[in-house]
C-alpha cells in the first residue's frame, strides 16, 4: 500500500518534530524543512526513518521568498504529488511596543504570516496542478485571538494566520482543498524554553484549567486530526489547544470581586 505524502515545515525541533514523527507514525512520507538548525531537522528525518517511512529534509528561510519556492518545489519533485500539508514554522519575539523596530516588525509579519501565505498559496497551487483533495493546516497560536503583553507583533501575526486560514478555507474550497489551523497554548518547546522530553507536569500552571503546559506531541494529534477523513466537513477554523486558558480571561478579575465581597462580608 503506498503511503501519502505530507510536508511539515520547521520540523527540527517542537512540535514540528512531532509532528513529523506523529505522521510517519500515522503511514505518511514526510518531506520536513528547517531553518538554521541542520543537525535539528536531520534528527528528525532518522526518526521518521527509523519508524520505516520515506524522510526528504530542505532548508527554507521563512522570510525568503526565493528559498520557500525552492525548498518546498525540490519537496514536490522528491514526492510527486503532496495532498497535506502543514504550516508550522514560525519565529516568536517579544517587545514592549514603544521598544518594537520596523526591522523587529517586518520580521515577524515576514516570518510568520507572509511566509505561511506564499509557502500556503505554494502548496495550494501545486494541489490544484495535480487534482489533489488537499488538506492544509497552518499552525496558530492561543494569541491570534488574545493579546500577550510585548506581543504586538507576534500577535498580530498569529491573528493574519486566523484569518487567513478562513480566506484560503474559503477560495479553496471549489478545488476540494480543507484548510484549518491549530491554536496552540504554552507548550513545552524549546521556543517556550523546555527540554524535549521534559516533565511537564513539572510546570504547574495554576492560571490554566488543565493546570500544565502542552507536549508537542498533543498539538501533533490535533494536526494529524484535522488531516485526517475523520475532519473531512471541517474547513476554515481554528482548533484552539490551550487546555481551557482561553477560558480563564475573566477569572482573575472574577476572584478579585469575590474576594472583595468576602472581605465586606466578613
Amino acid at each position: 500500500m503506498s503511503r501519502e505524502a505530507v510536508i511539515v515545515t520547521g520540523a527540527s525541533s517542537g512540535i514540528g518534530r512531532a509532528t513529523a514523527v506523529h505522521l510517519a507514525q500515522a503511514g505518511y512520507d514526510v518531506g520536513l524543512t528547517f531553518g538554521s538548525n541542520a543537525d535539528g531537522g536531520a534528527e528528525t528525518a532518522r526518526r521518521v526513518r527509523a519508524l520505516g517511512a520515506r524522510a526528504e529534509v530542505a532548508q527554507m528561510a521563512l522570510d525568503d521568498p526565493a528559498s520557500i519556492e525552492v525548498a518546498l518545489g525540490g519537496l514536490f519533485d522528491a514526492f510527486g504529488g503532496v495532498p497535506a500539508f502543514v504550516n508550522n514554522a514560525g519565529v516568536l519575539s517579544l517587545a514592549a511596543f514603544t521598544e518594537v523596530t520596523l526591522a523587529d516588525w517586518r520580521h515577524i509579519i515576514d516570518c510568520n504570516l507572509t511566509g505561511s501565505f506564499l509557502a500556503g498559496q505554494i502548496v495550494a497551487r501545486h494541489m490544484i496542478d495535480r487534482g489533489l483533495e488537499g488538506r492544509i493546516v497552518n499552525v496558530s497560536s492561543v494569541h491570534e485571538a488574545v493579546p500577550l503583553m510585548m506581543g504586538a507583533a507576534y500577535c498580530t501575526s498569529k491573528a493574519g494566520v486566523g484569518m487567513l486560514t478562513k480566506c484560503m478555507a474559503l477560495d479553496l474550497a471549489e478545488h476540494g482543498i480543507r484548510v484549518n489551523a491549530i491554536g496552540p497554548g504554552e507548550t513545552a518547546t524549546p521556543m517556550s524554553g523546555a527540554t524535549e522530553g521534559e516533565d511537564i507536569l513539572a510546570r504547574h500552571r495554576p492560571e490554566t484549567p488543565v493546570g500544565r503546559p502542552g507536549a508537542p506531541e498533543e498539538m501533533a494529534e490535533a494536526i494529524a486530526y484535522l488531516l485526517s477523513p475523520q475532519a473531512r466537513f471541517t474547513t476554515g477554523t481554528t482548533l484552539f489547544v490551550d487546555g481551557g486558558l482561553m477560558l480563564m480571561s475573566a477569572i482573575g478579575n472574577q476572584r478579585t470581586i469575590m474576594a472583595s465581597l468576602t472581605g465586606q462580608g466578613g
